[in-house]
């Protein structure tokens, strides 16, 4: 007599390759929420480059010509002067950047959570364990992902220098690939790597971290169960302290991928994470490291939410257990 299959076992996918299939997943929820907030992204990029002090070492004719914008305003402006559609301009490589940003993040976390540092006997996963756990798993994810977030970042502002009556780089995503690799060789990729991974780390300390710190305390300290009402409260928590840890990190990141270099690969505005957020305090001011964060926030806020609402429910339709 067989014995019914158990309605709760995982899918064969799942169960033969459970890192894979939440490394796809989770591809498949950061894509959807990429595609649903990718212009506040670009608002946010083009303001992080506003008023760059240090561009005046380039001359006259390097300083930016457009004036202060808030965020409103320079979307608007996209719409107006390049286009409605420009402002998915980069979402190609923000997409194969998520999909192995987000799939090694996540994979990374749940490795440190279940394998590594365990949880208590009570299920209760102590915070400094996730904030380790997010911090690594963000290094991680992100250090993988950095060409793709190169060329992402390099591509937002084609359309800014097309304005400025500046020559386009890039005809495309894989000649951007193409001419940063013959220009920098493999290491020009992973130019920006250290401010992009220590944001990373804060961006995951934020977002992992939180998420998995609320949704647990909810689960276990309220009336409330593992469901879509605790998975949006959650995500509304993790995206707020992303986006208040991640933001300076984020300013410097995007100046250091997006300043100039010379034909062996060095900036020509910055020679290291700590260069350029010296001459952004001193030629622009502390707040200077939050320009953006109001488009970062509105971002990280609908972005977060998107990716964990989809992330829960597809691992909950493939078979795979809750985060």
């Amino acid at each position: 007599m067989s014995v019914p299959e158990d309605e709760d076992s995982p899918s064969p996918l799942a169960q033969r390759w459970p890192r894979a299939s939440k490394f796809l997943l989770s591809g498949c929820a950061a894509t959807v929420a990429e595609l649903a907030t990718f212009p506040l992204d670009l608002t946010k990029t083009r303001l992080q480059m506003q008023g760059e002090a240090a561009l005046a070492r380039l001359g006259d004719s390097a300083k930016e010509s457009a004036p202060y914008r808030g965020m409103v305003r320079t979307a608007l402006g996209i719409v107006q002067e390049e286009g409605f559609l420009k402002l998915w301009q980069g979402v190609t490589p923000a997409i194969y950047r998520h999909v192995v940003y987000s799939g090694g993040r996540m994979v990374t976390y749940e490795h440190l959570r279940e394998v590594v540092f365990g949880k208590n006997e009570d299920e209760h996963y102590p915070l400094w364990k996730s904030v380790i756990g997010g911090m690594m798993a963000g290094v991680i994810g992100q250090f993988l992902a950095n060409p793709t977030d190169l060329v992402k970042v390099q591509m937002q502002m084609e359309g800014k220098r097309k304005l400025e009556g500046k020559p386009l780089r890039f005809r495309g995503v894989h000649h951007a690939f193409a001419k940063i690799l013959a220009e920098g060789g493999i290491r020009g990729l992973w130019a920006g790597w250290v401010p992009n991974i220590q944001r990373a780390a804060l961006v995951n300390m934020g977002d992992l971290t939180t998420y998995d710190t609320v949704k647990h305390y909810l689960v276990l300290n309220t009336p409330l169960e593992d469901n879509i009402m605790t998975h949006g409260l959650s995500s509304l928590c993790s995206g707020l302290v992303a986006s208040i840890l991640g933001t300076p990190a984020d300013v410097i990141k995007s100046r250091i991928m997006n300043q100039p270099r010379d034909k062996q690969g060095r900036g020509l505005l910055y020679k290291s994470s700590t260069d350029c957020l010296v001459q952004a305090v001193q030629g622009e001011g502390f707040m200077s490291l939050y320009k953006g964060f109001l488009p970062s926030w509105l971002r990280m806020t609908p972005w977060s939410l998107v990716f964990w609402l989809t992330y829960e429910k597809i691992r909950e339709l493939s078979g795979v257990s809750p985060f």
